[in-house]
């Protein structure tokens, strides 16, 4: 009978020959290979970029003003229906305005009487027959007669309202026949052939806008619709309660969609630089921080701590931690730590496809 140690030994010796047997055969390099974890990855390279700046914005339209009366009286004549353009200059009300007609043509009399008076002075001051002062006092009637003339004829002015500028009226305030006084709102007009659109733009975004900068703007009563303007002003002054500056941008408005009051969800595009810009899927966050798998030449992985700008459609800006030139994990990051070896996906998938038929192929000889 062999003893408890001689049999230990003769196991020992046994476990080496298998071992060593296999690493003759090559049976370990197959599960080598299998260790690579299928990625998908791409090298990063510097693209043209634009990113925008987003904010709410609401619509004034170019011209806007609430139309009321000089003066009170009654109205006489209403010219205008409601939402109906009109043309700069157009009469729109029509007050009462008999008592100013007859000072007129009372102040019209005065005034042709004391013009007739001042001619006859005039020659007889050329034949020397009356003194200068006379002709000079007779001027001055003259002249105020003249005066009380222009003056009827702007009251009388006062009581035809007309359109400031060109563009659509509101709903009617008035009717003929009512009393109204400068207080009375007669309607509201509005230019909107082209809107202004305010919006607010961080103080450290200020450097980035300019003067004729595009801008790209989406209404909810238009969905899938959107407007494009440009910058037309730039506030001198920041706000100090917000630290924020108002941009004014100009849109054409020829179909008369964009109203006055609406509210607007606006994109600002600043001028196109080159950036390094990435997938989204890359970035991996883990609480504050954010970093990408960067593949080093041995095939394993190496965490990349990054930091991220500006995130469009799917894309994200890197402002530091990776260089062009550096091969990232894009795909299949959630299987990864640092130092694993990583593989094409499809490299990875042609290479096991070919390990499998290897297999198939040994086993009828393993059999036999």
């Amino acid at each position: 009978m062999f003893s408890g140690f001689g049999i230990r030994a003769a196991c020992a010796v046994m476990l080496a020959m298998s071992l060593a047997a296999c690493g003759r055969n090559g049976s370990a390099q197959p599960a080598a290979a299998v260790a690579a974890i299928p990625v998908t990855t791409q090298i990063v390279q510097t693209t043209a970029w634009s990113d925008t700046l987003q904010a709410l914005g609401t619509a004034k339209a170019r011209e806007s003003v609430t139309l009321t009366a000089k003066v009170s009286e009654i109205v006489q004549e209403v010219h205008f229906e409601s939402g109906q353009e009109v043309n700069a200059g157009q009469r729109l009300i029509t007050l009462r305005g008999d008592a100013q007609q007859a000072a007129l043509m009372e102040a019209q009399a005065a005034f042709a009487e004391a013009e007739q008076l001042y001619r006859r002075q005039n020659e007889l001051a050329q034949q020397q027959l009356i003194s200068r002062s006379s002709l000079d006092t007779q001027r001055a009637l003259r002249d105020s007669a003249e005066a009380r003339v222009r003056q009827m004829r702007s009251d009388i002015g006062d009581r035809n309202v007309r359109a400031p500028f060109a563009g659509v009226l509101g709903i009617r305030q008035v009717s003929p026949g009512s009393l109204i006084t400068p207080t009375t709102v007669i309607a509201t007009l509005d230019d909107i052939s082209r809107m202004y659109v305010d919006f607010q733009v961080p103080e450290a975004a200020l450097a980035s806008v300019g003067i004729g900068n595009t801008v790209a703007a989406t209404a909810a009563a238009y969905p899938g619709r959107q407007f494009e303007g440009t910058v037309q002003t730039i506030e001198a002054r920041i706000d100090p309660g917000t630290r924020a500056v108002t941009v004014r941008a100009e849109f054409p408005n020829a179909d008369r969609e964009l109203r006055p009051g609406m509210l607007l969800d606006v994109r600002l595009f600043r001028p196109e630089r080159q950036a390094l810009v990435i997938p989204e899927i890359a970035v991996v966050q883990v609480g504050r921080d954010s970093f990408v798998y960067r593949v080093k030449p041995d095939g394993s992985v190496e965490q990349a701590p990054v930091s991220a700008g500006v995130r469009r459609e799917g894309k994200v800006e890197i402002v530091q931690g990776i260089a062009a030139g550096d091969r990232i994990v894009i795909d299949g990051t959630g299987k990864l730590r640092p130092g694993v070896k990583v593989a094409e996906a499809e490299t990875h998938s042609r290479n096991g496809s070919g390990a499998g038929k290897a297999a198939q192929a040994l086993q009828p000889a393993r059999q036999g």
